[in-house]
């Protein structure tokens, strides 16, 4: 069955947007999404997390589809157990880059995300994960994050906030990498021009559905390029401030079900 609005492509980020605090998803947007797919529209996970830190929430979801991780340097088929595509930054770039942040701000703790379906998430002494619920391996020192292939590079400052780090890293590192900020105490290096953006637009692409045909919906300014590729971006009440200045619309925040408020209005029960 056709769905009945003009979107056909439901596009959503997890953390601090579909899911609540303490990483879990409501029953009513549970309820929601099982709406928008027997209209016969697609809802597609487009997060920073890499497929390792998906898995379990599609898993929850049985979701046999599609998702863009790792901020869309992977795409993910979750009914295949494969990666379809995915992009990897190079460690030597990565290491440059990190060393021309640090003579620019001081002293910066930093994890990587490994490549593939299985990929670990190490990070280094003296690095906090910015959410704990998450798996992370701590390694001895800095070179033992380079041992694998990495999708991207996340850091943190003693003292800088997360604003002032990416502005200053955006500053510094050039074309060595894209920096983003995907949440509280997460910014990130990934590869040159990867972004939500390229990994929606191919996920599409292998869906056969257009620009014009997707609503996006994000809370921090990785989102930005998807809300720029989507026919409607829809920024959470919690979202940061420059996502909410590109936004075409805001709903409530994620602690009180925004994505299903949307969707509800837009995808009405029979």
């Amino acid at each position: 069955m056709a769905a009945p609005t003009a979107y056909s492509l439901i596009a959503t980020d997890l953390d601090g947007t579909l899911l609540r605090g303490d990483d879990t998803l409501s029953g009513r947007s549970r309820a929601v999404l099982m709406r928008v797919a027997a209209a016969g529209a697609r809802h597609l996970v487009v997060t920073g997390r890499p497929t390792p830190r998906v898995r379990p929430l599609l898993d929850e979801l049985g979701s046999e589809g599609l998702a863009v991780c790792g901020q869309g340097a992977q795409l993910y088929d979750a009914g295949a157990g494969r990666l379809l595509w995915s992009v990897t930054l190079d460690r030597e770039l990565a290491e440059t880059a990190l060393g021309k942040i640090e003579a620019e701000v001081g002293q910066v703790y930093a994890a990587v995300d490994q490549d593939g379906v299985d990929g670990l998430t190490l990070i280094e002494p003296g690095y906090l994960m910015p959410h704990p619920t998450l798996p992370a391996v701590r390694v001895r020192r800095r070179d033992d994050l380079w041992a694998e292939p990495i999708s991207k590079v996340l850091l943190r400052h003693p003292t800088l906030t997360d604003d002032e780090l990416a502005s200053a890293a955006r500053m510094t590192v050039g074309s060595l990498a894209t920096v983003t900020m995907s949440g509280p105490g997460t910014v990130e290096l990934q590869p040159c021009g990867v972004t939500k953006a390229t990994g929606l637009a191919l996920a599409a692409d292998h869906l056969g559905l257009p620009p014009s045909a997707t609503i996006a919906f994000g809370d921090m300014p990785n989102d930005i390029p998807m809300f720029d590729w989507a026919a409607h971006g829809v920024a959470m009440a919690n979202a940061h401030p420059e996502l909410r200045a590109v936004a075409d619309e805001i709903t409530l925040s994620n602690e009180e079900d925004g994505i299903a408020a949307v969707l509800e209005r837009l995808f009405p029960a029979p």
